[in-house]
């Protein structure tokens, strides 16, 4: 066993370990090497990529026993893709496929049977939930190595460094033409942005486009996804459940704890100066998190502040900010609701960015730019760290996303995480699984309370006179144990057969383990 940066102990020996590295800093490791690009080929003229069927594209790309292949997360849990091209894949007998995924859903259970019948042997991801998280989580040993967890801009460095090497992408596209132009903001099937599916296909050997909506005698403009990037085309009567790819537009939540935890949020950025004339914000889509929106609007309509770009996933609360003119520019790598999508689409300035463009660190990714970000955790601990992945019966049931690259990136990472929830206290002794090390962390904020992170010393100077209920971190612990009592701590095996899955930080380092609970 070797501990990293944050005291976590790996098992480096194991084999699906070795010549990696471990957690040693957020910007510790200097990359190496050149970015990966795609197999070239000859272009015929004349050449007609639509394919009459997904069996035909399998066979096209030569598809084999051993291969990797990948998806994007963009419709959600109204994804049709994944299951769809499972069949076909199982129909013809392939076996010993890697996995790769932005994200999986619930709607994605399915994989259980593709796993227990060794079409699926290992799974690459940003996300795991519900019963396929549970599933995984219990059945430590049903794949032929732990899950790779990785964040949305690991997963892009992964991919473009050619840690990763994808054999075949199928990406779903609402929209392509026959050519294999392709964008996600027209159709029945319309999610907006496509920002994570850009880097697969560019760098994947072969690229499939599976469209509902063929676009024949004539280019398709603007597109997201090139012609160059496409090796071929099918067209299937659907590709996912608009109601499950799009809410209407994600509302602001009414309850009481998560409009405190939104307030005191605002007034952290406001308190510490960092709300002034052109600032960056991203903001994620829970309650507290799209709460805060509120209030910042507030206090920028007040002051006359208008903001530079702000970030994320759009939903339809900060595309309206942009459309306002509070912030000069949106850049956006998936679209949570109709109203941002349709703000995609119309607004010149609501624009469309890849994984890459985000939040890869070894690239001038955006979020290195970013002022302030608004992020939610399942739980957070005495040294900050946050974990936004397990649950608190150590289960996977989240997932790393964009939270370890943009609290690295930004000059204040606020966490909004109420004090209880289920009548658990959320601030632990040590989480469970550390997705994102203190010190990229600044601010914790609960409804009884805010604790700034100790490293932060110009903060708790600046906040030192202020009204915000300021407290250490360890008096907010106690605070919740004063409430509902100190928990037990999970149980979990210490056998190495028993790792669920290895958590990397996103400069591939390794981390944190997740293990099988007892």
């Amino acid at each position: 066993m070797m501990k990293n940066a944050i005291g976590r102990e790996i098992p480096m020996e194991l084999a699906y370990l070795k010549g990696r590295e471990l957690y040693a800093g957020e910007f510790a490791i200097a990359p190496q090497g050149n970015r990966q690009g795609k197999k070239i080929k000859l272009g015929q003229k004349g050449a007609d990529k639509v394919l009459a069927s997904l069996a035909e594209a399998i066979e096209k790309t030569g598809l084999k026993n051993g291969m990797t292949i990948s998806f994007h997360h963009h419709f959600r849990n109204g994804d049709y893709i994944i299951k769809m091209v499972m069949e076909a894949i199982a129909a013809k007998g392939i076996k010993d496929l890697t996995l790769m995924a932005s994200s999986l859903n619930p709607c994605h259970e399915f994989l259980i049977d593709y796993i227990e019948d060794g079409t699926v042997t290992a799974i690459e991801t940003s996300g795991l939930r519900d019963t396929l998280g549970e599933y995984l989580t219990t059945h430590p040993g049903c794949l032929k190595r732990p899950i790779v967890i990785r964040s949305h801009g690991g997963r892009a460095r992964a991919i473009e460094s050619g840690e990763v090497h994808i054999d075949v992408a199928f990406m779903g596209a609402p929209i392509c033409d026959c050519f294999g132009n392709a964008s996600g903001s027209q159709g029945k099937s319309a999610c907006g942005s496509i920002g994570y599916a850009l880097v697969d296909s560019h760098h994947a050997d072969q690229t499939v486009i599976i469209t509902d909506n063929l676009l024949k005698g004539q280019f398709l403009y603007p597109y997201s996804i090139p012609q160059t990037d496409v090796d071929y085309v099918v067209e299937v009567e659907a590709i996912g459940d608009p109601a499950g790819i799009a809410s209407g537009a994600i509302s602001i939540t009414k309850n009481p704890i998560q409009l405190k935890i939104a307030q005191l949020a605002a007034e952290v950025v406001d308190q510490t100066g960092y709300l002034q004339e052109g600032y960056s914000l991203q903001l994620g889509s829970g309650g507290a998190s799209l709460g805060v929106a509120q209030f910042m609007r507030e206090k920028m309509l007040a002051r006359g502040i208008k903001g530079g770009f702000g970030i994320g996933g759009a939903t339809g609360i900060f595309t309206e900010m942009v459309k306002e003119g509070l912030f000069e520019i949106f850049y956006d790598t998936q679209t949570f609701d109709t109203t941002a999508a349709a703000s995609l689409k119309e607004n010149p300035r609501h624009v469309e960015m890849s994984a890459s463009f985000y939040a890869n660190p070894w690239t001038d990714c955006i979020v290195n730019q970013l002022d302030v970000v608004f992020l939610s955790a399942t739980e957070v601990d005495l040294d900050f760290n946050v974990n936004c992945m397990t649950d608190s019966n150590g289960v996977l049931m989240g997932a790393s996303g964009g939270h370890s690259d943009t609290a690295a990136g930004a000059k204040l990472a606020v966490i909004v995480v109420p004090l209880i929830r289920g009548r658990l206290p959320m601030i632990r002794d040590k989480v469970q699984t550390v997705i994102t090390p203190g010190e990229s962390i600044d601010v914790i904020v609960t409804e009884r309370g805010v604790a700034v992170n100790p490293k932060r010393t110009d903060l708790l100077e600046k906040l030192k006179d202020s009204n915000l209920p300021l407290y250490t971190i360890q008096e907010l612990q106690q605070m919740s144990y004063d409430l509902v009592g100190k928990p037990k701590d999970i149980e979990v095996s210490q056998e190495d057969k028993d790792i669920v899955a290895v958590v990397e930080y996103r400069d591939g380092s390794i981390i944190d383990l997740v293990r099988k609970p007892l």
